[in-house]
């Protein structure tokens, strides 16, 4: 039987692809709160009352010498939960461009893989009386999706904090293999779990129609994902070589907006968001003088395959599709129409499938194989950027009784890609997080404004009233908050 704590192939990989100091693979968001900050100590001490629920937050890597196996989960002798739990203050005025200065500063930084890989960094001095938490996992510990499900976790649905169940016994770690145990385990899975195949190879025999049937399928899958892929993307200014640092910014917008441009343009509300990213890319494009005119650039979209019975699971179940963006077509609602078309034809071609069935294949590929092929597919020519959708809860969460009033996803740059957007729903609103290379992207605040802009032309052209300024979404949870928080003084007054 398979080590349950080893890494699959497709987390490991995440592992190659973070092979220099100019990539970073972790997932990020910034979660901006309403009302006064929590203590570091009271922080600390909450998450500590949680972390049974997810045992690997207290787990770090062992590598398996020579690279004779992918590595494995240990518990991490030396854990305090006060270095992942960090405490940072904003300089007056606690601007949201400071903010996101800081997460960028954050972002840019690799975490360390002695460590248990994730990190929160508690932000206090945010102007009218909010905080922030900056939030970093490695990708190869988690994925969107179930990313999602420990932020629910770590996390309350009601203003009174609910009872956390206590651990049946006190957390003592686990020792710590030794380099001989770890090379000898892995030898010894290498050299049994294949046999597995050979009970596949018995199934084929005993049912050779319904078997070869299947097989078909998955070669059509697989073909279907790999041979769009044979031709290379456009170039662009997004595809250069990216250094360590990052910018990080946002944009949000009324989920209910969004579906109401759905309901009168038809398609769903992905293909209105890939039809806002590729407006706004196409806009960005033409403001630096880059001709638009029939270009279509290629982005990589990853698709969850978690089941429901998966959920709250770690590790990644993802697989990923190569989907056409029209930044060329000016016209708003012909540019969703190809959106929409684009994202059809990819579901009939059941890519998503094909993907799969080759990110399970790496779980055969020899580790030394897997890093070289991860390497190479990071200086590929196939996309332009990535964009990831990841559906939130929508429902208010909070920590220690303050309210998460936004959440910004990140995602993260490998080689050659300068630019990646993330896209999450949380309580009625939709965030773009916008993570660029320091250097590539200077002005990523116009990227952001564009994309609102573009959102916009499909409002108007939906029948909707202009977006109500360019912070109006801002300006009034600011306005929400500052009501909240005169009500409660003057209760407490009374």
């Amino acid at each position: 039987m398979a080590n349950r704590n080893r890494l699959t192939g497709l987390d490991s990989s995440f592992l190659h692809l973070e092979h220099d100091a100019a990539t970073h693979m972790h997932v990020a968001s910034c979660m901006v709160f309403d009302g006064p900050p929590p203590t570091h100590d009271e922080l600390v001490a909450h998450v500590e009352a949680r972390l049974h629920l997810v045992p690997r937050y207290r787990q770090r890597l062992a590598f398996v010498p020579f690279g004779q196996g992918r590595p494995v989960w240990v518990d991490d002798p030396h854990f305090n939960t006060r270095y992942h739990v960090q405490h940072h203050a904003l300089p007056p005025p606690g601007s949201d461009e400071q903010l996101k200065h800081l997460a960028g500063r954050a972002f840019s930084q690799q975490l360390d893989r002695n460590k248990p890989l994730w990190e929160l960094w508690l932000v206090e001095g945010l102007e009218d009386g909010r905080f922030a938490i900056l939030g970093k996992t490695h990708h190869a510990l988690v994925d969107g999706i179930s990313g999602v499900d420990i932020t629910t976790v770590l996390f309350d649905v009601t203003a009174e904090p609910a009872p956390t169940p206590a651990p049946e016994q006190p957390w003592v770690p686990r020792p710590l293999p030794s380099s001989a145990q770890l090379l000898a385990d892995a030898l010894l899975e290498r050299a049994t779990v294949p046999a597995e195949i050979a009970r596949g190879f018995r199934s084929v025999v005993r049912r050779p129609r319904r078997v070869a049937r299947e097989l078909l399928g998955d070669v059509r899958a697989v073909g279907s994902f790999t041979l769009p892929g044979a031709r290379s993307a456009p170039p662009s200014p997004l595809n250069v070589p990216i250094g360590p640092h990052r910018r990080f910014t946002w944009a949000e917008e009324d989920l209910e907006r969004i579906k109401a441009i759905k309901n009168a343009l038809g398609g769903t509300v992905n293909d209105v968001v890939l039809a806002t990213v590729a407006g706004g890319l196409g806009r960005y494009l033409r403001a630096h003088g880059h001709p638009t005119i029939d270009l279509v650039l290629r982005a990589m979209i990853p698709v969850s395959v978690r089941s429901e019975e998966a959920r709250g699971a770690l590790g990644n179940q993802v697989a990923a599709v190569w989907a056409s963006l029209p930044v060329g077509e000016t016209d708003p609602v012909e540019r969703l129409a190809l959106v929409r078309g684009e994202m059809k034809g990819l579901k009939d071609s059941h890519q998503a499938v094909g993907a799969q069935l080759l990110t399970e294949l790496t779980g055969f590929a020899p580790p030394t194989v897997m890093a070289q092929a991860a390497r190479l597919q990071a200086r590929q020519r196939y996309f332009n950027l990535v964009v990831t959708n990841v559906p939130g809860p929508q429902f208010p969460l909070f920590v220690l009784g303050r309210r998460m009033r936004a959440i910004y996803p990140m995602v993260p740059l490998a080689q050659n890609l300068a630019l990646g957007i993330a896209i999450m729903s949380y309580d009625g609103t939709l965030a773009f997080g916008l993570n660029a290379d320091f250097d590539a992207l200077p002005d990523l605040e116009l990227l952001a404004a564009q994309l609102a802009e573009a959102l916009d032309e499909l409002a108007v052209a939906a029948g909707l009233p202009p977006r109500r300024g360019g912070r109006g979404r801002t300006a009034r949870r600011r306005a929400e908050s500052s009501n909240g928080r005169a009500a409660a003084e003057a209760g407490a007054a009374t």
